[in-house]
């Protein structure tokens, strides 16, 4: 634990910092140590904090053999405590020693690090990483008590940053990731010298003021030829003889998480890998958070054969495409299930957005559009820091590029022609 009560050597960061009075830095290998109530307070305001920034979501991950130390993702979160000893600040943090089930690929740096710095001691791995572990969730990651002021929330996030940077030196650790922080956050954390990184995801928003009635309104909004194509995929699903069953919360039985289960392992042994979340996952989180999943379950002649999972949001309206899986092949039949029947719900249920997950140009077609994402890093070395920021500025040219040709190529009716 260290202490910040004055400003001295800890510099502006610091002196912000002491808007809150006896703050303290403290770090977590076991997530019993923070209580879970105290960590939700900070994570329950926010726009993609639930379900996956929930401390039952994270303590999950980690409980069940999924995010641990023994799969390379040692947790080490970091709390920041007034004087009262009331959690004010925090980050979920990784001690990682690969970067899979990032999303945000570094894989590159780490190589081009540990073959100029090998030689000498020096490794890429173990990094810092602030994630959700294998979920592209954009949101907050530098998280504040939503009872301080803005200005201390401000401080508090400058000093999270400062503190991530710091235990890196502390440790000889080669870098610090925050991925898919909010572009506030990345722009504070650019003012402290962090590099940033630019990413595009597809969402789908619905329509203001007035929001779909149906998914056959939503089908109209649609140009004609994109139109067709759902229907034309739609048709072809429906003429193989799947239908589909829809449970929400607590109507998900234990056989039903063992099928999905089942299906979601499926999606892995098929590319010879071994699934991120285990089955004690889904038996734990099916348990802690029962009312933030939603099934599709997709039957042919009367037996099951594929099912997509649905996390959601009920307070802010958002829900995410999240995991799927199939034991039979069927044309359409991950459109089904990953995009249209869960945009089917999401009109009827009143969700705001639906997030498509990381990557898929083809989603911008059946209505999702881009939105940009962002992460910070902090690199201890000082050429490598120099290369990946000269990278980063022509990268960040080649996505400007691309959000503005996806642009060009909206799914939608012009708005003169929206019903």
């Amino acid at each position: 634990m260290d202490r910040f009560d004055s400003v001295g050597a800890q510099g502006e960061a610091g002196a912000q910092a002491s808007m809150v009075p006896g703050l303290t830095v403290h770090w977590h290998e076991d997530l019993a140590q923070i209580p879970a109530g105290a960590w939700d307070e900070l994570v329950s305001p926010l726009d993609g904090g639930t379900p996956f920034l929930r401390m039952a979501l994270l303590k999950a991950m980690v409980d069940s053999g999924s995010a641990c130390g023994e799969t390379g993702w040692a947790p080490l979160f970091l709390t920041l405590q007034d004087e009262q000893g009331r959690i004010v600040g925090a980050c979920p943090l990784f001690l990682k020693r690969h970067s899979y089930g990032e999303y945000v690929f570094d894989w590159a740096w780490a190589d081009a690090h540990d073959r100029a710095l090998a030689r000498q001691g020096q490794r890429y791995y173990p990094k810092l990483l602030s994630a959700v572990p294998f979920s592209p969730i954009p949101g907050q990651r530098l998280l504040t008590h939503p009872g301080l002021s803005a200005a201390q929330q401000l401080a508090v996030r400058q000093r999270l940053l400062s503190t991530l940077a710091e235990r890196c030196r502390a440790q000889g650790l080669s870098s610090a990731h925050v991925l898919f922080l909010s572009e506030a956050e990345a722009l504070l954390a650019r003012e402290q010298g962090w590099l940033v990184r630019q990413g595009v995801q597809f969402h789908w928003q619905n329509r203001k003021p007035e929001p779909f009635a149906d998914f056959d309104d939503f089908l109209a909004s649609l140009q004609r030829d994109k139109r067709k194509k759902i229907q034309q995929e739609r048709r072809k699903v429906r003429d193989a003889g799947v239908c589909f069953e829809v449970l929400q919360g607590p109507q998900i039985q234990q056989a039903d998480w063992d099928f999905f289960a089942r299906c979601y392992a499926q999606t892995y042994h098929e590319r010879g890998q071994q699934p991120y979340l285990s089955d004690r996952f889904w038996q734990q989180v099916a348990g802690a958070l029962p009312d933030c999943w939603v099934l599709f379950v997709a039957s042919q002649n009367g037996q099951r054969i594929a099912a997509a999972l649905l996390a959601i949001d009920p307070v802010q309206k958002v829900a995410y495409g999240r995991y799927w899986g199939a034991l039979a092949e069927v044309s359409c039949l991950h459109f089904e299930a990953c995009y249209y029947q869960p945009l089917a719900w999401c009109i009827t249920n009143g969700m705001r957005r639906f997030e498509g997950g990381a990557q898929g140009e083809h989603k911008l077609t059946r209505g999702l559009l881009p939105v940009p994402t962002w992460s910070v890093h902090w690199l201890e070395h000082e050429g490598l820091r120099h290369a990946v920021a000269d990278f980063l500025m022509r990268e960040t040219l080649g996505i400007d590029q691309y959000k503005t040709e996806l642009g060009e190529r909206s799914p939608f009716k012009p708005e003169d022609q929206c019903p």
